[in-house]
């Protein structure tokens, strides 16, 4: 007998062997209809497996979020028996889920096309409404080997001779169909449902390896239901009207080329655009934080000292000096972050504990090595600027940093427009990591408590959640997941806890008893790579940005050159007040001058004509408003200086006023 526990707690004995499916048979006929796997001790698997040990058992309906992976994975043996009905001779190799979607690579002589896509999709509809059992059988390797190469499929033949000997090998049938599979399935092909779509092909090496035959990748995504893929597909339309790049080129803000890959080329507006967010972050550390700067390349030794060679090496960019002199020759390590130079700052000179917590802050430029295929715009550089910062403190000031620091990463993610939900994430111990088990239960239980206090405080809007093994290696990390205006998760803040890298390099302060201490050293940024940070804001406001951000705030654009002189007027008052304003004088259209400064998303058009400069006025025509007003010139730019202060000042202008 196995003694099985229920969510709710109860406890129920069965026959050794029962199947998840008999069990919930045996509950109620409604529970077993709509049920597509079932939870083990957390761990997903077929409904049908039997069950030979006491476990807690949980049932998957398919509206549950663990279910969204089975679906895909059931769609994904789906269009592979699709492509091999409509296109015999075609070789399957592997077909996994992957976030929002999943792909199968094939192997063809001619490339799959997306004008392939209506016959595979219809076939697919086709296989789904057979509704056929999922079963799952257990072959030999022999016997697996003799199968597939009979059916000419080379690609399995070689996946079952790298299976290794103690794994079992699994063998899923739907009808006549089959392929090797780890597992697990929906009960049949009919859970599918009909709410998928194929996305795109692209090419891919068997195995990852160019020196091995070239597939024909085909991704897909599949939802639930029809609403949430069709809310999908109109995030996709949004992101790509929303994508950074093509935003970039039509407001010049930056380009990349090859001479300097992983690297940006700011333009002035795009240049305009990173130094207000820089000057903002500068305003809100002020009275905090020491602002200081490190150097930008350190001697191998450092790096080593901190760890950093060992466990970071392969992401480091280095380089040996040119010089003839042998002691000239060392290696030095283009820095990947800030963290070992902030070290040696403190370290500069005698500390006791009442100098503490003491907070260094740099807008540090780092270097680290990214993948070609893996560089994206400004969302994956190679070279990119830091909000770093670290606070060095006793344990006792630990908790009330973490929260200081949570304060001030909430508080600028709404000024820039991230009002939604949040999420913060605590991140333990990886398997591989540094320092005394001692120090990392200490450092993860005042983080597990702080973590408490942040979803407390926070009304509602703060999700948590824990991140098992996923820390850095010196030491427990929240992480800061902002929500855009499509509904797009993206990390960005971060404070991480470290016991280690201070007592590496002999940091110490001086403690009330006189003895020496090592400090707590916490990591903290709060945009990440300022680089990354401006792709996100440029997606998130569609560059529609509020005024005190945009790079132009204002056009001041003439309908006859009657008004140029005028224009000029307008325009040195604006940039009196401080306004980024721009003219346009050209002999064009004034209809032709607004679609291109709209383009440009400029969000505040002052249009001038004869009649403005007769009664000093100017037409105000604001960004994705057909509207226009008219007003005074004074109180116009009186109102958009107003309008145009950043928000942090804005709130040091209420508390004096106050």
């Amino acid at each position: 007998m196995v003694t099985l526990t229920f969510p709710d707690g109860a406890r129920r004995e069965f026959q050794n062997g029962i199947s998840g499916l008999e069990i919930a048979k045996g509950i109620s006929p409604s529970l077993a209809k709509r049920t597509v796997a079932m939870a083990l001790n957390g761990e997903v698997m077929d409904l049908t497996d039997p069950i030979t040990r006491d476990v807690k058992i949980e049932f998957i309906s398919r509206d549950d979020p663990r279910a969204l992976e089975l679906i895909r994975h059931d769609a994904a043996h789906v269009m592979a028996e699709a492509v091999q009905e409509l296109f015999p001779g075609t070789q399957v190799t592997i077909g996994p889920s992957i976030e929002n979607g999943f792909y199968y690579d094939f192997f063809r002589n001619q490339p799959f096309t997306p004008e392939d896509f209506p016959a595979i999709e219809k076939k697919m509809k086709e296989i789904v409404a057979r509704d056929k059992p999922f079963t799952k059988e257990i072959w030999t390797r022999e016997q697996a080997k003799k199968v597939f190469k009979d059916k000419g499929e080379n690609f399995k033949v070689e996946l079952v001779e790298n299976i290794p000997a103690d794994q079992e090998l699994k063998i899923y049938k739907q009808g006549e169909w089959f392929d090797l599979c780890r597992g697990p399935h929906m009960p049949s092909t009919g859970k599918v449902g009909s709410a998928f779509k194929l996305m795109k092909v692209a090419g891919a090496y068997w195995r990852g390896d160019a020196t091995k035959p070239m597939l024909t990748r085909i991704y897909g995504t599949a939802w639930p239901d029809q609403k949430q893929l069709d809310d999908y597909i109109h995030r996709l339309e949004e992101a790509e009207k929303r994508d950074h790049r093509k935003l970039g080129r039509e407001m010049d803000l930056f380009h990349f080329q090859e001479e300097g890959p992983g690297v940006v080329f700011w333009h002035a507006k795009g240049w305009s655009l990173f130094q207000s967010i820089v000057s903002y972050m500068r305003r809100r550390l002020r009275g905090d934080y020491d602002e200081v700067n490190a150097p930008q390349m350190l001697d191998k030794v450092l790096w080593e000292t901190s760890g950093h060679w060992e466990w970071y090496r392969e992401n480091m960019f280095a380089a040996q000096s040119a010089g003839d002199d042998a002691e000239d020759k060392r290696f030095f390590v283009l820095k990947p972050m800030n963290c070992p130079g902030h070290v040696q700052i403190f370290k500069h000179g005698l500390k006791s504990y009442r100098d503490l917590p003491v907070r260094l802050a740099e807008f540090g430029v780092v270097h680290r090595y990214e993948p070609s295929g893996a560089m994206h715009g400004l969302l994956r550089v190679r070279g990119f600027t830091q909000d770093d910062a670290h606070v060095f403190c006793t344990e006792d000031q630990l908790a009330a940093e973490c929260l200081k620091i949570n304060d001030l990463i909430l508080s600028t993610y709404d000024d820039f427009g991230f009002t939604g939900e949040l999420t913060v994430k605590l991140s333990t111990r990886p398997e591989k990591r540094v320092g005394a088990d001692a120090s990392w239960d200490h450092a993860e239980a005042v983080m597990e408590k702080v973590l408490q206090q942040i979803a407390e405080q926070s009304n509602g809007r703060i999700k948590t959640a824990i991140n098992p093994g996923e820390g850095a290696f010196y030491g427990p990390k929240f992480e800061y997941v902002l929500r855009d205006a499509i509904g797009r998760d993206w990390q960005c803040g971060t404070t991480q806890v470290d016991f280690n890298l201070p007592e590496r390099f002999g940091a110490f302060y001086i403690d009330a008893d006189g003895g020496k201490k090592t400090p707590v050293m916490v990591h903290r940024a709060i945009c990440g790579s300022l680089e990354r940070f401006t792709g996100i804001l440029i997606e998130h406001h569609t560059g529609h940005f509020p005024l005190w951000l945009a790079p132009t705030q204002i056009k001041v654009c003439t309908i006859t050159q009657e008004a140029d002189a005028y224009a000029n007027d307008v325009f040195k008052a604006a940039y009196k007040l401080g306004l980024r304003a721009e003219s346009d004088l050209r002999n064009e259209k004034i209809n032709y001058k607004v679609r291109e400064h709209s383009l440009a998303k400029v969000p505040v058009l002052l249009v001038v004509g004869k009649k403005e400069a007769e009664e000093r006025t100017v037409s105000i025509r604001r960004l994705g408003s057909q509207a226009q007003s008219s007003m005074p010139l004074d109180a116009a730019l009186a109102a958009l200086a107003a309008e145009a202060l950043p928000p942090d000042l804005k709130r040091e202008q209420a508390d004096e006023a106050a």
